[in-house]
């Protein structure tokens, strides 16, 4: 049920010039567990029910017997990277005429049966696929049974003592061996757990946001690093040889806690086969401001800050040099001479 006794060994992880630290793995009984949530620090929970029905008989097959005719979005790619973007973004607004932008991935509707096909006779030089599913009243009945028995005692008491707000949604992932979902992050807490194969996940602190260059947030990459991380350009990026991460890799069972802002960089493992994953959606709950500011608080007032800018200039061109004429101006070192 968990990677405790390991299935995987390094030759199946994509070689990255970064240092990481192991983000630590808890039995989902100990205290440490609330300890860290409360914190906003990523905790890998092992040992516990809460997708126990999942790990006992999700694989591609059963999901290709049960997950239903609908059609089903996925993500195809010419390479194996899938990074996310925002299709709303790419005309806005804020961006009336459009970022000179290629979408990296396509979007395309398909039935199960075709997904797995596909993954059956996947042969080297193929585009890549990678299948995303709002688990809702869509699903077949066993699965939708297998939702039910979750252990949503466990999950719900997490959101309760932590004051998280409403669930949002429970997305399942299927994945190709070797898939790489790059660096970004999101505005909600998460709980992401592995059913089936095994992946990698490398986190960031929200405070290593001057590291990783995100998008600026009127691109259709916004929440997403700029930064190639199998090839950085350190001219283009010279603080990303300063970033500290956290990693760890997800088995069967284990459930990773991603706290609200905190970047993460998820991929199945190489010669590892498909991985199945299922996450919980939260969003934030009401923040109690206490002085000095967190570091995702910090994040979440950059972002409120920029949206606005971007609103009032109409031009995004036109945030950057406002922004770093008011702190050449002002926020310097040398603001007492």
């Amino acid at each position: 049920m968990t990677s405790d006794k390991k299935q995987w060994d390094y030759s199946q992880l994509r070689k990255y010039d970064l240092n990481f630290e192991q983000i630590p793995r808890v039995y989902y009984k100990d205290s440490k567990i609330d300890e860290l949530l409360a914190l906003n620090r990523p905790v890998v929970i092992t040992g516990s029910n809460i997708v126990k029905p999942a790990c006992e008989r999700w694989n591609l097959e059963f999901l290709e017997d049960h997950l239903g005719n609908s059609d089903h979005t996925v993500y195809v790619s010419r390479n194996h990277v899938f990074k996310y973007y925002d299709e709303k973004k790419i005309l806005s607004k804020s961006n009336p005429k459009g970022v000179k932008f290629k979408p990296p991935t396509r979007i395309v509707e398909m039935k199960v049966y075709e997904f797995m096909q596909k993954i059956r006779d996947w042969r080297h030089g193929d585009d890549r696929i990678y299948l995303q599913q709002s688990l809702n009243a869509s699903v077949g009945q066993a699965i939708a049974e297998d939702f039910v028995r979750f252990d949503w005692q466990y999950v719900n008491g997490k959101q309760d003592k932590h004051n998280w707000g409403p669930l949002t949604s429970n997305l399942l992932f299927v994945a190709m061996e070797g898939n790489v979902t790059p660096c970004h992050y999101d505005e909600q807490q998460n709980f992401f757990a592995q059913v089936y194969g095994y992946k990698r996940c490398i986190l960031f602190p929200p405070n290593q946001f001057e590291c990783l260059y995100p998008h600026p947030i009127f691109h259709p990459h916004d929440r997403q690093s700029m930064v190639d991380f199998e090839k950085p350009d350190y001219n283009k990026f010279p603080k990303f040889k300063q970033a500290k991460g956290f990693e760890t890799v997800l088995g069967p069972g284990d459930v990773l806690y991603i706290p609200i802002y905190w970047w993460h960089h998820v991929e199945s493992l190489l010669s590892g086969g498909p991985t199945i994953t299922i996450n919980f959606w939260f969003k934030g709950g009401p923040t109690n401001i206490e002085y000095p500011l967190n570091d995702h608080q910090k994040v979440s007032i950059m972002r409120n800050i920029e949206k606005m800018l971007v609103e009032v200039l109409q031009d995004p061109k036109e945030v950057g040099p406002l922004l770093r004429t008011m702190v050449l101006g002002r926020f310097t070192e040398n603001i007492n001479n």
